[in-house]
Protein backbone atom coordinates (compact mmCIF):
# COMPACT_ATOMS: atom_id res chain seq x y z
CA UNK A 1 0.00 0.00 0.00
CA UNK A 2 1.31 3.76 -0.69
CA UNK A 3 2.44 5.37 2.01
CA UNK A 4 1.12 8.68 1.33
CA UNK A 5 2.71 10.83 4.47
CA UNK A 6 6.15 9.42 2.98
CA UNK A 7 5.59 10.90 -0.29
CA UNK A 8 4.72 14.07 1.71
CA UNK A 9 7.49 14.13 3.48
CA UNK A 10 10.09 13.22 0.13
CA UNK A 11 8.38 16.03 -1.73
CA UNK A 12 9.01 18.57 0.94
CA UNK A 13 13.06 17.16 1.00
CA UNK A 14 12.92 17.55 -2.71
CA UNK A 15 11.09 21.22 -2.46
CA UNK A 16 8.39 19.75 -4.73
CA UNK A 17 5.25 21.45 -4.10
CA UNK A 18 1.83 19.39 -4.13
CA UNK A 19 -1.69 20.36 -4.83
CA UNK A 20 -5.27 18.48 -3.50
CA UNK A 21 -8.50 19.36 -5.34
CA UNK A 22 -11.04 19.66 -2.41
CA UNK A 23 -14.42 17.41 -3.57
CA UNK A 24 -17.08 17.96 -1.34
CA UNK A 25 -19.39 15.23 -1.81
CA UNK A 26 -22.92 17.25 -1.49
CA UNK A 27 -21.73 19.46 -4.51
CA UNK A 28 -20.66 16.93 -6.79
CA UNK A 29 -23.03 16.91 -9.75
CA UNK A 30 -23.46 13.14 -10.70
CA UNK A 31 -24.10 13.89 -14.36
CA UNK A 32 -21.15 15.55 -14.33
CA UNK A 33 -18.65 13.30 -12.51
CA UNK A 34 -17.15 12.16 -15.99
CA UNK A 35 -16.54 15.87 -17.06
CA UNK A 36 -15.34 16.37 -13.20
CA UNK A 37 -12.58 13.65 -13.61
CA UNK A 38 -11.72 14.39 -16.66
CA UNK A 39 -10.41 18.28 -15.60
CA UNK A 40 -8.91 16.62 -12.24
CA UNK A 41 -6.67 14.63 -14.60
CA UNK A 42 -5.88 17.45 -17.09
CA UNK A 43 -4.94 19.45 -13.31
CA UNK A 44 -1.68 19.86 -11.67
CA UNK A 45 -3.18 18.31 -8.91
CA UNK A 46 -1.45 15.51 -6.84
CA UNK A 47 -4.06 14.24 -4.53
CA UNK A 48 -7.91 14.56 -4.27
CA UNK A 49 -9.03 15.63 -0.75
CA UNK A 50 -12.97 14.44 -0.58
CA UNK A 51 -14.69 15.73 2.78
CA UNK A 52 -16.30 19.11 4.08
CA UNK A 53 -17.58 20.32 7.27
CA UNK A 54 -21.31 18.65 7.23
CA UNK A 55 -21.88 15.95 4.43
CA UNK A 56 -25.08 14.91 3.84
CA UNK A 57 -25.40 12.84 1.26
CA UNK A 58 -24.57 8.86 1.10
CA UNK A 59 -22.85 8.93 -2.28
CA UNK A 60 -19.51 8.33 -0.42
CA UNK A 61 -18.06 5.30 -0.92
CA UNK A 62 -19.72 5.12 -4.61
CA UNK A 63 -17.82 8.76 -5.33
CA UNK A 64 -14.74 7.20 -4.80
CA UNK A 65 -15.18 4.37 -6.48
CA UNK A 66 -15.95 6.14 -9.45
CA UNK A 67 -13.15 8.21 -9.35
CA UNK A 68 -10.34 5.62 -8.60
CA UNK A 69 -11.77 3.90 -12.03
CA UNK A 70 -10.75 7.23 -13.97
CA UNK A 71 -8.03 8.81 -11.71
CA UNK A 72 -4.82 7.70 -10.49
CA UNK A 73 -4.31 10.30 -7.83
CA UNK A 74 -4.69 9.29 -3.93
CA UNK A 75 -8.03 9.94 -2.43
CA UNK A 76 -7.68 11.38 1.08
CA UNK A 77 -10.70 11.93 3.40
CA UNK A 78 -11.29 15.29 4.79
CA UNK A 79 -13.81 14.34 7.39
CA UNK A 80 -15.87 17.08 9.01
CA UNK A 81 -17.02 13.64 11.57
CA UNK A 82 -16.48 10.35 11.38
CA UNK A 83 -20.11 9.55 9.23
CA UNK A 84 -17.74 10.67 6.77
CA UNK A 85 -15.17 7.38 6.66
CA UNK A 86 -15.31 5.36 3.67
CA UNK A 87 -12.55 2.13 3.34
CA UNK A 88 -12.60 2.76 -0.48
CA UNK A 89 -10.15 6.03 0.11
CA UNK A 90 -6.21 5.78 0.47
CA UNK A 91 -5.90 7.69 3.53
CA UNK A 92 -7.83 10.11 5.67
CA UNK A 93 -6.30 13.26 7.60
CA UNK A 94 -7.14 12.66 10.99
CA UNK A 95 -7.86 16.16 11.90
CA UNK A 96 -7.98 17.35 15.82
CA UNK A 97 -8.94 21.43 15.69
CA UNK A 98 -6.03 22.49 17.64
CA UNK A 99 -7.06 26.07 17.15
CA UNK A 100 -10.45 25.55 18.90
CA UNK A 101 -11.58 24.73 22.17
CA UNK A 102 -14.79 22.75 21.74
CA UNK A 103 -13.53 18.77 23.20
CA UNK A 104 -15.87 17.36 20.15
CA UNK A 105 -13.35 18.55 17.53
CA UNK A 106 -10.27 18.28 19.30
CA UNK A 107 -10.77 15.05 20.90
CA UNK A 108 -14.24 13.32 21.00
CA UNK A 109 -15.09 12.62 17.05
CA UNK A 110 -11.47 11.07 16.84
CA UNK A 111 -12.02 8.77 19.71
CA UNK A 112 -15.65 7.79 18.20
CA UNK A 113 -13.73 7.20 14.96
CA UNK A 114 -11.52 4.65 15.81
CA UNK A 115 -13.22 1.83 16.09
CA UNK A 116 -14.12 2.21 12.23
CA UNK A 117 -11.09 3.02 11.59
CA UNK A 118 -9.30 -0.09 12.72
CA UNK A 119 -11.67 -2.23 10.00
CA UNK A 120 -10.20 -0.74 7.45
CA UNK A 121 -6.84 -0.12 5.65
CA UNK A 122 -6.43 3.50 5.40
CA UNK A 123 -4.02 5.24 6.01
CA UNK A 124 -4.24 7.20 8.97
CA UNK A 125 -2.27 10.56 9.27
CA UNK A 126 -2.65 13.10 12.37
CA UNK A 127 -2.96 16.51 11.37
CA UNK A 128 -3.37 19.73 13.55
CA UNK A 129 -6.23 21.84 11.85
CA UNK A 130 -5.65 25.23 12.47
CA UNK A 131 -8.77 28.09 11.72
CA UNK A 132 -7.71 31.35 10.27
CA UNK A 133 -9.83 34.36 10.46
CA UNK A 134 -11.06 35.29 6.98
CA UNK A 135 -13.30 37.95 6.74
CA UNK A 136 -16.54 36.13 6.86
CA UNK A 137 -18.03 33.05 9.07
CA UNK A 138 -17.49 29.75 7.35
CA UNK A 139 -18.90 26.48 7.56
CA UNK A 140 -15.76 24.67 9.29
CA UNK A 141 -16.33 27.48 12.09
CA UNK A 142 -20.25 27.55 12.12
CA UNK A 143 -20.31 23.85 12.69
CA UNK A 144 -17.15 23.52 15.11
CA UNK A 145 -19.03 26.16 17.18
CA UNK A 146 -15.06 27.61 17.74
CA UNK A 147 -13.85 31.34 16.62
CA UNK A 148 -11.00 31.25 14.33
CA UNK A 149 -7.43 32.60 15.32
CA UNK A 150 -6.84 36.51 14.73
CA UNK A 151 -4.96 36.47 11.25
CA UNK A 152 -2.97 39.96 12.84
CA UNK A 153 -1.80 37.30 15.96
CA UNK A 154 1.04 35.78 14.08
CA UNK A 155 3.11 34.25 16.98
CA UNK A 156 0.21 33.06 18.44
CA UNK A 157 -0.95 30.91 15.52
CA UNK A 158 3.02 29.91 15.58
CA UNK A 159 2.48 28.69 18.85
CA UNK A 160 -0.51 26.81 17.60
CA UNK A 161 1.33 24.99 14.75
CA UNK A 162 4.20 24.15 17.26
CA UNK A 163 1.86 22.86 20.23
CA UNK A 164 0.73 20.61 17.44
CA UNK A 165 3.74 19.23 16.21
CA UNK A 166 4.96 19.00 20.01
CA UNK A 167 2.26 16.53 20.68
CA UNK A 168 2.79 13.82 17.26
CA UNK A 169 0.99 16.27 14.65
CA UNK A 170 2.65 14.46 11.21
CA UNK A 171 0.97 17.49 9.39
CA UNK A 172 0.04 21.25 10.14
CA UNK A 173 -3.25 22.71 8.08
CA UNK A 174 -3.77 26.55 7.86
CA UNK A 175 -7.42 26.55 6.87
CA UNK A 176 -9.12 30.19 6.06
CA UNK A 177 -12.52 27.98 5.69
CA UNK A 178 -14.52 27.21 2.52
CA UNK A 179 -15.72 29.92 0.21
CA UNK A 180 -13.46 32.57 2.66
CA UNK A 181 -13.28 36.15 1.83
CA UNK A 182 -9.40 36.23 2.30
CA UNK A 183 -6.78 33.56 2.21
CA UNK A 184 -4.53 32.79 5.35
CA UNK A 185 -1.76 35.78 4.63
CA UNK A 186 1.04 34.81 3.47
CA UNK A 187 3.44 36.50 6.02
CA UNK A 188 1.61 33.95 8.63
CA UNK A 189 2.60 31.07 5.91
CA UNK A 190 5.75 32.06 5.53
CA UNK A 191 6.57 32.92 9.74
CA UNK A 192 4.75 29.40 10.30
CA UNK A 193 7.04 27.38 7.66
CA UNK A 194 9.84 28.71 9.23
CA UNK A 195 9.08 27.05 12.49
CA UNK A 196 7.80 23.87 12.46
CA UNK A 197 9.48 20.91 10.78
CA UNK A 198 6.49 19.11 9.49
CA UNK A 199 5.35 19.59 6.19
CA UNK A 200 2.64 22.34 6.27
CA UNK A 201 -0.77 22.23 4.19
CA UNK A 202 -2.52 25.61 3.28
CA UNK A 203 -6.20 26.20 1.94
CA UNK A 204 -9.19 28.29 1.80
CA UNK A 205 -9.90 31.73 0.04
CA UNK A 206 -7.30 30.88 -2.68
CA UNK A 207 -9.25 32.04 -6.26
CA UNK A 208 -6.76 31.58 -8.95
CA UNK A 209 -3.29 30.27 -10.13
CA UNK A 210 -1.55 33.14 -8.66
CA UNK A 211 -2.91 32.72 -5.28
CA UNK A 212 -1.32 29.11 -5.76
CA UNK A 213 1.77 29.92 -6.38
CA UNK A 214 2.14 32.73 -3.87
CA UNK A 215 1.31 30.48 -1.20
CA UNK A 216 4.08 27.88 -2.59
CA UNK A 217 6.54 30.63 -2.42
CA UNK A 218 5.50 31.91 1.32
CA UNK A 219 6.27 28.26 2.26
CA UNK A 220 3.07 25.96 1.54
CA UNK A 221 4.30 22.49 0.94
CA UNK A 222 0.62 21.23 -0.09
CA UNK A 223 -1.69 23.72 -1.26
CA UNK A 224 -5.82 22.73 -1.33
CA UNK A 225 -8.29 23.80 -3.91
CA UNK A 226 -11.84 23.81 -3.24
CA UNK A 227 -14.89 26.58 -3.67
CA UNK A 228 -12.19 27.72 -6.60
CA UNK A 229 -12.89 24.85 -8.53
CA UNK A 230 -16.33 24.08 -7.58
CA UNK A 231 -17.57 27.41 -9.04
CA UNK A 232 -15.30 26.90 -11.99
CA UNK A 233 -14.68 23.58 -13.66
CA UNK A 234 -11.71 25.16 -16.19
CA UNK A 235 -9.85 26.86 -13.43
CA UNK A 236 -6.69 25.20 -13.94
CA UNK A 237 -7.11 25.59 -17.84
Amino acid sequence: MTNIYNEIIQSKVESQKLLAILLDPDKVVWENLAVLISKINQSPATHIFIGGSLVTTNILDELIVQIKQNCDLPIVLFPGNPSQISDKANAILFLSLISGRNPDYLIEHQVNAVPILKQTDLEVISTGYILIESGNETAVERVSKTKPLDRNDIDYVIQTAQAGEMLGNKLIYLEAGSGAKQAVPLEMIKKVAQNIEIPLVVGGGIVNLQGIQKAYHAGADLVVIGTAFENDINFFD
